[in-house]
């Protein structure tokens, strides 16, 4: 059977998972804020000797590929390409949203993953069993409750971060907004895997980027200063 390890470090949660076929083997699923890139190589080892799966018998990297933390998604971009390299196997990249709203997979009405982007604004989508209804974006919160309030039906929020919009939230929608029990909201790397699975665009490990939404701060500060040197001369 084909063996495939999932990587997602795109927000404080850290997740690990070997499947073999569609059986997950095991995963690992951290909540704590620690530096990914000291953690996550011995992680990934400790599981796949628990697992006893060795590095040679993988056929596939699925990482969740962003939006989320510029550094964490880096870290887990960075593994897994060069985990990929390494063993020459395929790399598949899944939004970090899509992930998420895997946790409403049953719920009768669509999801919206959320995380937080600070300055007001939010990265989400809408999904529907799983199926995407509103292709990932960064957006003003205020925004994408105007795009909701145009929709019918109820919608369930994804995420540690909706707990800092709740009362937002609520108050634009009624009782039309559900929240994702605390159990829920934490991505499951195994979806991640089986995700990686049904996707069957695999990108070339040298062009394979990850999907920040936006740049990183200290890179658009560069630019507008940049931008407003060239205005001056």
């Amino acid at each position: 059977m084909s063996k495939t390890l999932a990587i997602d470090t795109s927000s404080f949660v850290m997740g690990i998972a070997v499947i073999d076929g569609k059986r997950v083997l095991g995963e690992v699923i951290t909540n704590i804020k620690k530096n990914h890139s000291i953690r996550l190589m011995p992680a990934i080892t400790e599981l796949m000797n628990e697992v006893d799966v060795k590095p040679v018998d993988l056929t596939k990297i699925v990482v969740a590929s962003g939006p989320g933390s510029y550094t964490g998604v880096r870290i887990g971009v960075t593994t897994a390409k060069t985990l990929a390299w390494s063993l020459n196997i395929p790399i598949v990249g899944v939004s970090s949203l899509e992930v998420m709203a895997q946790s409403g997979f049953y719920f009768q009405g669509m999801a919206s993953p959320l995380v937080d982007a600070r300055r007001g604004q939010v990265y989400t989508g809408l999904y529907k069993n799983g199926d995407t209804m509103m292709n990932d974006q960064l957006i003003l919160l205020d925004d994408w409750l105007t795009i909701l309030e145009a929709t019918e039906g109820e919608i369930l929020f994804i995420g540690q971060d909706v707990d800092l919009h709740r009362d937002m939230i609520e108050e634009r929608l009624g009782n039309r907004a559900n929240f994702a029990l605390e159990s829920m909201v934490l991505p499951r790397p195994s979806e991640l895997a089986r995700l990686g699975l049904t996707k069957e665009e695999e990108t070339s490990i040298h062009t394979f980027v990850p999907k920040y939404l936006q740049l990183a701060e200290a890179e658009a500060k560069w630019l507008k200063t940049e931008e407003e040197k060239r205005e001056k001369q």
